[in-house]
């Protein structure tokens, strides 16, 4: 049988791993009577953390909130896991958490095991992060924003658009997505009856937060991830086109380096809009297609088009040329 204090930690160790346990169980985790896993939990409520009990035959216990911080069970993996993320947070896009992230890594290193100090100064010592150079957001604008996504309550907040335009929005937030740079909110926009993304540094969050809302379906998370990472792209494009590739969409989709809309236009046929701060790196890329394309309502592009072009043959008649031909 377990010690008194050891069998305590178990049973956090248990609070944390599930949200609800009954005594029955609990007793069988930890090889004692239900009698005295009443008195543990007394122990650790005397201890300052908050555990709710659930009456009756199916009730039970969970590690309830706003009580002490329990101590935190973590194996070798995650204990490394944490560490280097703490690290990572130090020069990362949230404001205000760096010094703080470096004393949480400071008490950890002190309890971690010669083998994992090992471990994390590795990495430590040969990976250089970069520091963020987009726009940092404040930690306790994506606590409001992550609990409402969590707890579906609408959202009220002043928004600061790219064009510099500031307005007010209502939406019903759904996810947070980090795309290493900067902070994302995808929601339901309410006045424009759409989805719209959102960036969370341009947020200033009107609280209390709004009356709950009964969640929309979502799709996939990873069409949601590729969307904002199409959204953050085309937002600074400065130059717009509407390009017709003599492809299949397919084809096209697999030769872009990012993601892109491609809506096909038969079997043979695809259109799409990319966009570029440079229509030469535009033309660049859409010359590595490897199909024939049709451009539309861009002439910045067709300029960009024609430099290539004229250039590319100066190239080739150079080395049609006879050798020593001046």
């Amino acid at each position: 049988m377990l010690e008194t204090s050891a069998r305590l930690l178990r049973l956090l160790s248990l609070f944390q791993a599930r949200r609800d346990w009954t005594s029955t169980e609990l007793a069988a985790r930890l090889g004692v009577t239900t009698r005295t896993v009443r008195n543990d939990v007394g122990r650790l409520r005397a201890l300052g953390y908050l555990v709710d009990a659930r009456p009756g035959v199916a009730g039970g216990y969970r590690l309830g909130s706003n009580g002490a911080l329990p101590p935190l069970l973590l194996d070798d993996d995650e204990a490394v896991a944490v560490a280097i993320g703490l690290r990572t947070a130090a020069s990362g896009s949230i404001a205000g958490i760096e010094e703080t992230s470096m004393r949480a890594l400071a008490k950890l290193q002190q309890v971690l095991p010669a083998r994992l100090r090992h471990r994390v100064s590795a990495f430590q010592s040969y990976a250089l992060p970069m520091p963020s150079r987009g726009s940092q957001v404040d930690p306790d604008v994506l606590t409001v924003i992550a609990s409402a996504c969590r707890d579906h309550e609408r959202l009220r907040f002043d928004y600061r658009a790219h064009s510099g335009a500031a307005g007010r929005r209502s939406v019903e937030p759904y996810r947070l997505v980090h795309d290493r740079r900067r902070w994302y909110l995808v929601a339901w926009d309410l006045d424009r009856d759409d989805w719209r993304t959102f960036r969370a540094d341009r947020i200033e969050p009107r609280t209390p937060t709004g009356p709950r809302f009964t969640p929309r379906e979502l799709p996939p998370d990873h069409e949601i991830t590729a969307r904002v990472a199409r959204g953050a792209g085309e937002a600074t494009w400065r130059y717009r086109a509407r390009v017709i590739v003599h492809a299949p969409a397919s084809h096209v989709r697999d030769r872009l380096p990012i993601p892109v809309d491609v809506r096909p236009l038969g079997e043979d046929r695809c259109v799409f809009e990319p966009g570029s701060d440079h229509p030469e790196m535009l033309a660049l890329h859409l010359g590595m297609l490897e199909a024939d394309f049709t451009v539309e309502d861009s002439p910045e592009l067709v300029a960009a088009l024609r430099t290539l072009t004229t250039r590319y043959q100066r190239a080739i008649d150079a080395a049609d040329q006879p050798p020593g031909t001046p």
